[in-house]
């Protein structure tokens, strides 16, 4: 079988709070919107400025990351993979989703006032070492000096 590749990198900001909820199961997911902008000319040469919205969805520890250090406003790395869903609404009418299925998400740009001080590490790296914690002590301090953007 051929190999294929599913992967989407967004930088951008979120259009509310992520809404965490859990499944019948006890699953954590959490749910929130990412506005990306772009330019292009319109026929008649003026530059036009658009904005794209992203339905992004984070479960299990990763969801319950970004409940706590995202926040309407905050600008957020995300990566993922897009995902259709196909769905009936309340009136019976086939609906279709595309969602980005989130892996890795990182805050962003500067923090709120109030807001808890994130880490830099995202919340995928502490899951996958099975750190419970949002600190590692084995590992040196990384500020926002650090980050090459």
């Amino acid at each position: 079988m051929a190999r294929s590749v599913n992967k989407v990198i967004l930088i951008g900001h979120l259009g509310k709070d992520p809404e965490l909820s859990y499944l019948p199961s006890g699953q954590s997911v959490a749910k929130f919107t990412l506005a990306t902008n772009y330019r292009h000319k319109d026929k008649s040469g003026e530059w036009k400025d658009g904005t794209d919205w992203h339905n992004i969805v984070a479960w299990g520890k990763l969801g319950e990351f970004c409940t706590q250090y995202l926040s309407k406003g905050r600008q957020a790395y995300v990566e993922g993979q897009l995902r259709t869903r196909n769905w009936e609404d309340r009136e019976g009418k086939a609906r279709t989703s595309i969602d980005i299925v989130a892996n890795e998400v990182v805050p962003l740009g500067p923090r709120g006032e109030g807001m808890a001080e994130a880490p830099v590490r995202s919340a995928t790296a502490r899951v996958a070492q099975g750190d419970e914690g949002l600190a590692d002590a084995s590992s040196p301090e990384i500020t926002d000096d650090d980050i090459p953007f």
